[in-house]
């Protein structure tokens, strides 16, 4: 079975344009706005979200942080800051800091 290398070079072309095109487009629905940054939250079903730099001051998110070294150390497995905790418990801890 014989098969034209034009016709396999232009369907690799094909293919590799597309996956170019779908790889564009999820890192413009990723981009982080400049004064945030981006963590992963949750124990076993991992969830994002984009939340501002000022929480770094905050005590209560720098626990969490410190609950995340102790766990991942500086190897998180989702290639970002990955937080060790319950997403409910999360969501709870952002309200109290819009809050204040």
């Amino acid at each position: 079975m014989a098969f034209k290398l034009s016709g396999i070079l232009f369907a690799k072309k094909t293919l590799c344009g597309s996956l170019s095109r779908v790889k564009e487009a999820e890192l413009k629905s990723t981009t982080i706005p400049k004064g945030y940054f981006a963590v992963y939250v949750g124990k076993d079903h991992k969830k994002h979200y984009v939340v501002p730099l000022s929480y770094l001051n905050e005590p209560t998110f720098q626990e969490l942080l410190i609950m995340a070294e102790e766990e991942f150390g500086y190897e998180h497995p989702m290639g970002g800051l990955t937080i060790p905790c319950r997403e409910d418990i999360f969501v709870d801890l952002i309200c109290q800091l819009n809050r204040i």
